[in-house]
């Protein structure tokens, strides 16, 4: 996050346990932050915002998870660019996401994360994080539809 954007619209940085719990509550928390920012919880940006930390968050928690150490999220609003900029932060450096999302639906319950985010997001990435761990981040445009409610 950058400090610029601390003036008008503080940036969220706050720790959850590696649980599942710590998951739902980071979505929660996105939420309401999202609120504060002026996106009420049913405006298209902050229902994506959701999922996309839903997702992110439940990664951390299921393939980040360090024994003793939580997860981070950051939420960052840059109104200038229409952006809001999603961290996830864990604790496990060698389990790294792919470059890409998966192109096709996996069969099951499970593996469809990636899809999600990278059909809300701009754009997605990771970056190593110092001195252990990783940064799942993603940015959503706060300008045009995210397209959640297709004909």
């Amino acid at each position: 996050m950058r400090d610029d954007e601390a003036t008008e619209h503080p940036a969220l940085t706050v720790q959850f346990t590696s649980s599942p719990l710590g998951a739902r509550l980071a979505r929660r928390r996105a939420v309401r932050h999202m609120e504060m920012w002026g996106y009420p919880p049913e405006s298209e940006v902050s229902c994506a915002v959701a999922l996309v930390v839903a997702e992110l968050a439940a990664n951390a928690v299921q393939h980040g998870r360090v024994p003793g150490r939580d997860f981070r999220l950051g939420l960052g609003l840059d109104e200038v660019a229409g952006l809001v900029r999603i961290e996830v932060a864990d604790a496990a450096t060698a389990k790294r996401p792919p470059a890409t999302a998966p192109s096709s639906y996996p069969d099951g319950e499970s593996g469809r994360g990636l899809l999600l985010v990278d059909v809300l997001a701009v754009r997605w990435g990771s970056t190593p994080r110092h001195p252990v761990g990783k940064t799942i981040w993603a940015e959503v445009s706060t300008v045009a539809p995210t397209n959640l409610h297709t004909p």
